[in-house]
């Protein structure tokens, strides 16, 4: 949820700055299908199905650092990327320190507090570690998630991207209505 709200806040940034939404379809990324597979990958591990399979955490832990070297990939071509690289890696340091599971704070945790760890989010607790980097921001809204740091930091990175890309490239040129006179 807190992406989609990057997104918008994005566009809107974009527009106040001047830019146009049409830039965005300038915006070249180096295979684009291995960011499609790996957020697929995230979202269906997130299932119940799978959330209860042992080991389907790692599947989250691929996933992850797939987004984070796709990103990192990408900095030379996608200006304000690199913040979306910099909380992806925040988020894959504390779930490698954890076992493959971000713990999440009891107070925004659901269900997760009767079960313990579902797939790949654990209860946060004195047992884990870098709980500070770790699901503990809860926002306000009509939707109650946990967000961790590095989940701010990603959708900043979004918010920027989109910014960034909306706007006018260097050496362009606005459309002019009228000639100058020679």
């Amino acid at each position: 949820m807190v992406w989609l709200a990057a997104l918008a806040i994005g566009l809107v940034g974009g527009l106040a700055t001047g830019g146009k939404i049409g830039n965005l379809a300038r915006l070249r990324f180096r295979w684009p299908w291995l960011i499609i597979a790996a957020v697929v990958v995230r979202v269906v591990t997130v299932s119940p199905q799978l959330t209860s399979i042992e080991g389907s955490q790692w599947a989250y832990v691929g996933a992850l650092t797939a987004v984070l070297a796709w990103t990192i990939w990408q900095i030379d071509r996608v200006p304000g990327i690199w913040l979306v690289a910099a909380g992806s890696a925040v988020n894959l340091f504390v779930i490698a320190a954890n076992g493959g599971r971000m713990p999440v704070a009891p107070e925004l945790a659901g269900t997760l507090v009767e079960r313990g760890q579902v797939g790949q989010y654990t209860l946060m607790g004195t047992g884990t570690q870098l709980n500070w980097l770790a699901d503990w921001i809860g926002l306000p809204g009509p939707v109650h998630e946990a967000y961790s740091p590095g989940d701010l930091i990603v959708a900043l990175g979004i918010a920027m991207v989109v910014v960034l890309a909306m706007r006018k490239r260097p050496g362009e040129t606005r459309r002019r209505i009228v000639n100058d006179p020679p």
